[in-house]
């Protein structure tokens, strides 16, 4: 079972992937929104933004998402791990119910071009 360290770690390395990423990848992450994501098998939340094409990590605490954030992403600490090593595909893993991703629809059209 991955840490929180190691859920940590995946998600500044997605942080770097996005900031150095061109496109139509790029062009999806050029949002300002809040943003949650919950390891659910360690049950914790980190919260932040997602700011000009980086996730900056702000909190995190035990437990569910305390607020609602504009983006919201479920899933182990092991498949987020998998997900920016690139050992697991993001769209199967949504598609499957293993990661779960909430957002407005139109945040959800903007961020197609990841899947």
């Amino acid at each position: 079972m991955a840490t929180m360290a190691e859920c940590r770690t995946a998600l500044d390395r997605l942080s770097d992937n996005l900031a150095s990423a061109d496109g139509d990848v790029r062009g999806a992450v050029a949002l300002n929104r809040s943003l949650s994501c919950h390891i659910t098998d360690l049950d914790d939340t980190f919260t932040g933004r997602l700011e000009n094409g980086r996730i900056k990590v702000l909190d995190t605490h035990q437990g569910p998402p305390r607020e609602k954030a504009e983006i919201r992403l479920a899933m182990t600490g092991d498949d987020l791990v998998a997900m920016v090593a690139g050992e697991l595909n993001f769209t199967k893993a949504w598609a499957s119910g293993r990661v779960k991703l909430e957002a407005g629809f139109r945040d959800l059209l903007r961020l197609r071009s990841l899947l």
